[in-house]
This record gives C-alpha cells, sequence and structure tokens, in this order.
C-alpha cells in the first residue's frame, strides 16, 4: 500500500505566508524576501510529510494566492487588459500574478481584478479563468516545474498536483458569450502536454490532476470530453503514472466513467460518501489503482480507526494491498496546520482538544492507517494509537457537556415560530418608509470599517490582563463615535457600528454562545493572504446574554440616522465553523437561528429599525449534486426566517451574500424574505443581476458598486456606470448603493476615498433621475 497526500496547507504553521505577501504588497520586503518565505514554507510542508512516513508527497499545492489563477499563468490565460504588466522578469511575473488577483493602480494604470468565487462548496474563494474568442494557450509559468525540481534537490521525488485540464475550464468564465469554454480543450492539452514532457524528462513518477468535476452533474457532452481527453494523454504518456483526484462528493453516476479512464489510479472521497466504494469495488478495472480518502481532510475531528479500516480491508479484500492506496478525502489546505501548537487550555480544554486533530496529525492518521491495515504484528506504537483513537472516540460520545436539555426543549417547539408571519413586502415597504425616511438610491455599508494594528491590539491586551474591561470598553466607544461621525460628515443615510469589538463575523458570536470551542491557531486560507480561524462546534448552541445590543444601541445614541443591527446568520455560522458530525446539519443549523433569534427580537426591543442578519454561506452550502439541493435549501431558508420570526413590519430585515451564482436558487432566495438584498456585483460589471431582473425579483437589492477585495479605488464614474447598468434591469425605486462586502481588510484611506466616491455617485444617479434624464 502507498500512503500519499492530496495537498497541504500553504500558509504556514503561522501564516507565514500571509505575513509575507502582506509585507510584499505594502514595499516593506523584497521580491527576493517573498521568494525565500514561499521557498520556506514548502521545504517545511515537505520535510514534515516526510517525516511523518508519508510515501508520495504532493508538490505545486502551494500557491501565493490562489492554485487556479496558477494555473490560469501556467497556460498564458491572461485577460488582455494585463497585457501591458508582461515582462520576462521573474518579479514582473508575480507582481503580474498579484494584478490578476487584486487588481492594479499605479503610475497612471488602473486594471480591474478577476473575479472570484467559492470552491465548490467551500469557503475557500479561487480566481476564476477568464476566456475569449480566440483564445490562445501557450506555456507560460513554469511554477509546477519548478517546485518539483526544488524538492527533488531536497532528495523527495514529489507528485506534481494539476487542477485537471476539463476542470479547469469548467471553473472558467466565457467573455464572449458565443464562446464555449470547452471548445478550447484541445489548445489547452498542447500546453498539458508540454508540462506533462517537462515534468517526465525530470524523473517525475506520479501525477496528479485534480478533477472535481467528475463529482458533479456532468451531460453526455462533458463526458465524452472527460474520455476524449485522457486517452490522448495515456496515448501521449504510457509510463507516466497518472491519478485523478475527485474529492467533496461521490462519483456516483459518473462512477462507470470514472473508473474506466484510462489512468493508474482514481481518488474517492470516501469521508463524504462511503457507500461509493461497493459500487467502484464490483466494476473496478484490472490493474486500477484505488486511492481511498478516509481522513476528513475539512473537518478536524479525529479519524475513526475502526470505520477507516473497515473501508480498507473491503478495498484490499477485493482489489489487494498493492492496488489500495490511503489518503485524506480532498487537500488539506481546508485544516488548520498542527494542533500541537494549542497550548493554551483556557482556549482549547484539554477534553475538546483531544477530540481534534489538524493537518499534521491527519497526515499521521493516514500512515498510522497503513500500518495498521497491513497488520504489522508487536508493534506497541500501533497498538498504543488505536487504544488512544478508541479511548478519544468514546469519551466524546459519552461526553455530559455535548447535550442540552434546554435547547432540545426548544427544537420541539420550532413549529410555534414558523406560524409567526409579517405582511407581504409592498405593506412592509411603506410602514419602513414611513419610519425610516430614507432617499431613492439610499446609502450603506456592509457593516465593518478597517480594523488598525491599534484596535486588534486592545482585543489582544484585554485577553491578556493587561487592559481592564471598561478601559477597553472606552476605547472601542471611541471608535464607534468617530466611525459614527464620519459616517454622518460623509453623507452615508443608513449607518453601521464599524464592528471594532469582533475579532471575526462567525467567531465573535461563537464566543458568547454555549456549544462553541476555539483556537489559537487554527487558521485557514479564506481567499489569497485573507485567513480564517473557524470555531469548533461541538456540542448543543445556546445564547446565554445578550451579544451586539449594548455596542449598537450605543452607536445609534450617537446620531438620528439609521444604525443597523450587525449578525451574522445560521448558515453561514454553520457554514463557516468546524461543525460537530454526531448530529445531522440542520439540526445544529436551527439551534443557531433561536439563538440568532433571541438576539434580533432584544434589537428590535432597544428601538433598532434595522436588523441585517449575513448569509454570505446560503449559496456555498448547497451539495454539489442537484437532487440534494431542496433538502438543504428547506432547511437552510427555514434557518433564515426563523432567525427573525416574530419581528414587526416597520423593522427592516437586511441580508447580505457575496460572491454566489443565483440563478437556480433565486427562488429560494426570494423564499428567504429579506426587506433588503446586498450581493457583490462589481467584479461581475453587474451580470449576476440579470437572473434578478428575468426572475422580477420583488424585494430592494443593493447591487454592490465597490469591490472591497481589491486595494483599487474606484472613481465615482466607474461606480456610476455600474449603478447606471443595475437601473437599467431593476427597479429604480428597489435599488441600494453599496460596496461588495465589508470593509475590515481594507485600510483607511483607500476606504474614506472609496466610500466618497460611492456617496458622490449616489448623489449623481439621484440628479439623473430627478432631471428626467432617463438612465436606460
Amino acid at each position: 500500500m502507498i500512503t500519499h497526500n492530496l495537498g497541504y496547507p500553504r500558509i504556514g504553521s503561522n501564516r507565514e505566508l500571509k505575513k509575507a505577501c502582506e509585507s510584499y504588497w505594502s514595499g516593506k520586503i523584497s521580491y527576493d524576501q517573498l521568494i525565500q518565505a514561499g521557498s520556506d514554507i514548502r521545504i517545511t510542508n515537505l520535510e514534515l510529510q516526510k517525516k511523518a512516513g508519508m510515501d508520495l508527497i504532493p508538490s505545486n499545492d502551494f500557491s501565493y494566492y490562489d492554485h487556479v489563477l496558477d494555473t490560469s499563468m501556467m497556460v498564458g490565460a491572461i485577460p488582455a487588459r494585463y497585457s501591458r504588466l508582461k515582462n520576462n522578469s521573474k518579479s514582473a511575473e508575480l507582481d503580474l500574478y498579484f494584478a490578476m488577483a487584486r487588481g492594479y493602480q499605479k503610475d497612471d494604470v488602473d486594471i480591474t481584478a478577476m473575479e472570484m468565487t467559492k470552491w465548490f462548496d467551500t469557503n475557500y474563494h479561487y480566481i476564476v479563468p477568464e476566456f475569449e474568442q480566440n483564445q490562445k494557450f501557450e506555456l507560460w509559468s513554469t511554477k509546477v516545474i519548478d517546485e518539483f525540481i526544488e524538492a527533488k534537490t531536497k532528495g523527495i521525488v514529489t507528485k506534481p498536483v494539476l487542477v485537471g485540464p476539463v476542470s479547469y475550464l469548467l471553473l472558467g468564465k466565457e467573455r464572449d458569450k458565443n464562446l464555449n469554454k470547452l471548445s478550447l480543450l484541445p489548445d489547452l492539452l498542447l500546453v498539458y502536454n508540454e508540462v506533462l514532457t517537462i515534468l517526465s524528462e525530470n524523473s517525475a513518477e506520479w501525477i496528479q490532476l485534480d478533477e472535481p468535476f467528475l463529482a458533479m452533474d456532468l451531460d453526455q457532452k462533458t463526458k465524452e470530453l472527460f474520455i476524449e481527453t485522457y486517452y490522448g494523454i495515456r496515448n501521449r504518456f504510457p509510463k507516466l503514472k497518472i491519478m485523478i483526484a475527485t474529492y467533496f462528493e461521490g462519483l456516483r453516476d459518473n462512477a462507470q466513467l470514472a473508473v474506466n479512464l484510462p489512468v493508474n489510479a482514481i481518488h474517492l472521497d470516501l469521508v463524504k460518501d462511503p457507500e461509493q466504494l461497493d459500487e467502484i469495488l464490483n466494476d473496478v478495472p484490472e490493474n486500477l489503482i484505488l486511492s481511498l480518502g478516509v481522513v476528513d481532510g475539512r473537518n478536524i475531528w479525529k479519524n475513526d480507526f475502526d470505520s477507516s479500516l473497515k473501508l480498507i480491508k473491503k478495498a484490499i479484500g477485493k482489489v489487494g494491498e498493492k492496488r489500495v492506496m490511503i489518503a485524506p478525502s480532498c487537500s488539506l489546505i481546508h485544516s488548520p496546520c498542527d494542533l500541537d501548537l494549542e497550548t493554551n487550555e483556557k482556549i482549547l480544554p484539554k477534553q475538546i482538544k483531544n477530540w481534534l486533530s489538524f493537518a499534521k496529525q491527519k497526515i499521521e492518521e493516514v500512515v498510522i492507517l497503513k500500518r495498521v491495515a497491513s497488520e504489522e504484528k508487536n508493534d506497541v506504537f500501533i497498538d498504543q494509537k488505536l487504544s488512544e483513537n478508541q479511548k478519544s472516540l468514546s469519551d466524546r460520545k459519552t461526553s455530559h457537556f455535548i447535550h442540552n436539555v434546554i435547547v432540545k426543549k426548544k427544537l420541539q417547539s420550532l413549529s410555534e415560530l414558523e406560524g409567526l408571519k409579517r405582511s407581504p413586502f409592498p405593506v412592509r415597504k411603506q410602514k419602513q418608509q414611513n419610519r425610516l425616511n430614507l432617499p431613492s438610491f439610499p446609502t450603506t455599508t456592509i457593516g465593518s470599517f478597517p480594523q488598525t494594528t491599534e484596535v486588534r491590539s486592545w482585543r489582544s491586551k484585554l485577553k491578556k490582563g493587561e487592559l481592564t474591561y471598561t478601559a477597553y470598553t472606552d476605547l472601542i466607544k471611541q471608535e464607534i463615535e468617530s466611525v459614527i461621525r464620519w459616517q454622518e460628515e460623509v453623507g452615508l443615510d443608513v449607518l453601521v457600528h464599524g464592528e471594532f469589538e469582533r475579532n471575526d463575523m462567525v467567531e465573535y458570536f461563537g464566543e458568547m454562545l454555549n456549544g462553541f470551542a476555539f483556537t489559537k491557531n487554527g487558521w485557514v486560507q479564506s481567499y489569497g493572504s485573507r485567513c480564517v480561524k473557524p470555531p469548533v462546534i461541538y456540542g448543543d448552541i445556546q445564547r446565554v446574554s445578550p451579544m451586539t445590543i449594548s455596542w449598537i444601541e450605543y452607536a445609534q445614541s450617537l446620531t438620528s440616522k439609521p444604525v443597523k443591527g450587525m449578525l451574522t446568520g445560521p448558515v453561514t455560522i454553520l457554514q463557516w465553523s468546524f461543525v460537530r458530525d454526531d448530529q445531522p446539519l440542520s439540526e445544529t443549523c436551527l439551534e443557531i437561528s433561536l439563538a440568532i433569534r433571541d438576539e434580533v427580537l432584544d434589537l428590535e426591543k432597544a428601538g433598532i429599525s434595522i436588523i441585517q442578519i449575513d448569509e454570505p454561506a446560503l449559496r456555498e452550502g448547497l451539495p454539489l449534486r442537484k437532487n440534494d439541493w431542496n433538502s438543504y435549501l428547506e432547511w437552510a431558508v427555514k434557518a433564515f426566517k426563523l432567525s427573525y420570526a416574530g419581528v414587526k413590519d416597520e423593522t427592516q430585515i437586511h441580508t447580505h451574500m457575496c460572491y454566489s451564482e443565483f440563478k437556480d436558487i433565486i427562488q429560494n432566495i426570494t423564499d428567504l424574505d429579506a426587506d433588503v438584498l446586498t450581493i457583490e456585483c462589481s467584479r461581475s460589471q453587474m451580470e449576476l443581476l440579470d437572473v434578478f431582473a428575468d426572475y422580477r425579483y420583488p424585494n430592494d437589492i443593493g447591487p454592490g458598486i465597490y469591490d472591497i477585495h481589491s486595494p483599487r479605488v474606484p472613481s465615482d464614474e466607474e461606480m456610476l456606470a455600474l449603478l447606471i447598468k443595475a437601473a437599467r434591469v431593476i427597479p429604480m425605486e428597489n435599488i441600494w448603493v453599496n460596496p461588495d462586502c465589508g470593509l475590515k481588510t481594507r485600510n483607511w484611506d483607500e476606504t474614506k476615498d472609496a466610500i466618497k466616491e460611492m456617496v458622490k455617485t449616489a448623489q449623481s444617479i439621484r440628479e439623473l433621475v430627478n432631471s428626467e434624464i432617463t438612465v436606460h
């Protein structure tokens, strides 16, 4: 048997990559220093896996920003607007790369960033490839080759990892509506063949081609393209060992297609779909190696060795040890780096820590499973690990603080809350307008404002006992007052308190709810240098006291303008946490809904007229197969509506969603019945609005006109052009003006400049409308 890994976290155990990239962007370190930081992380990861006993270690799983963008660079899929940034130096290549990811605004050159969206049903974001008519591909970046050779110099012959050619095209977007992106496959394969040739010449033995779309719904034409592609690769490289990696779902109706492709190995996600193994074993062709993804690459619970060994031994019994590989279910970029770094029991209690496993520990689990499945005799170490595993799982099952009787009783009375209905939207809107008296095209922001190093240091000092809570509160109130005054000065219509007291939009709420645990170093990459530290939901969830009331009340006391109460929605808290796996997701989500509802009703009692319940992860949570959508959407929509059940018509409910395709779930979004929906729209140049127009979405909508994920400051002319695009498809009386997302990660200078331009944009379109100049 061979053990292997599909990918290791690229951020570094102490977020070294984040710090290096952000220092490079701000001019604090040189190109050479950034390259050295990347190399240090890669070598550390390689040596860690080698020391653990991993047989086949991946390379090219590292990225300075995103592995899909790396692929676009490799094949030369560089949109024409970046052509002026191209030259032959390595530093220029990296700057071009970052410009594609983040936009570019320097020396009178102003270029927008490429689109970004969620990687399947995860909270990782990838840069969407752009394809145009007459698209040409060429081997432009040799990163995959360079990193293979780098590892080889350290004595490790790695398994290079590439996004598979079919999935790469499917991940992309046609800029020309007359273009079928899959028609580009023959030209794309020329570059892939060139890369594989060079890797083969440099003694690569195994190549991992990630084809996650094999776990998706596919039409017949796409299935045929998979066959044509891999027969072509096999004919050209008969000696190269090719592994196709699938993950996040079972193969299902694509099983026959996948196992009959002419490759050496197929990787199966047996965490997501263990039942698929039986079907695969019944039809597996002779000589095909099965890679069994039995260790969960997306969650942090210890592996159940007994369950995993049953699957492994079942496969061995059918195909033999030599045709079995053992691996995590997917790349470990979705897991924190190292549980050993969690040494503070006040943050992560020892009992809960004993239930967990991070990336480093998951590598060890894979190696242990191989040794146990190989029936190594008289191995004291293995016997000890098996015993520890069984005890840990038993302790978790019998732990007295997982279950909460009060929460269970509340769940039994949900039908009463579901019966609480509000008036139809037109009735509510009139009542809300009478209360709020907002202008046309009302302006607002999504919630957070930049958090300076000083603000973040206050939380750190509070936790260390270096700052009293009273002193901390006074400092935060000063920030709130400052931002309220600035918002009034700049002319925003609906204000926010800035969220200076919050570390993260999920972690903040988890810290005040029973059933959550936390880590000090459990960071995972969300996009680029943006890392998040998901809380751990280990038990029943209960709100024991107000979470936001005092801050929002204080902010509202400072102004006569409405201040939004800012909450994270139940589906997003669920999706952006490491969730318990001992009960259905739907039940955990409803528990969160009840907690959020308590907060909503208290905000309303406190006189807060607008309450925003953010759900950016609702679309992200969709199962990969459409046949599974209805059951998910049913409980997700139910959970959101439950979170505000019982509010008055006069209370305006907002929600926010970002980086989502809405076409297939527009009815479900409508069913949420939020009074105002704000969405990301600027990177797509308002294309996302077409579905809302075609559907005639009935409620108010705020299409983001300012891309906050880029350091660019858009002009009011640029934003006005986007707003006019929106007004061509959405009734003007239903349009709000806002950025794409929260502003926490930006700096104050660019934020202030951009918000001022945004307010000018709203004033400009009001003048156009008032002067009866049509925007259509």
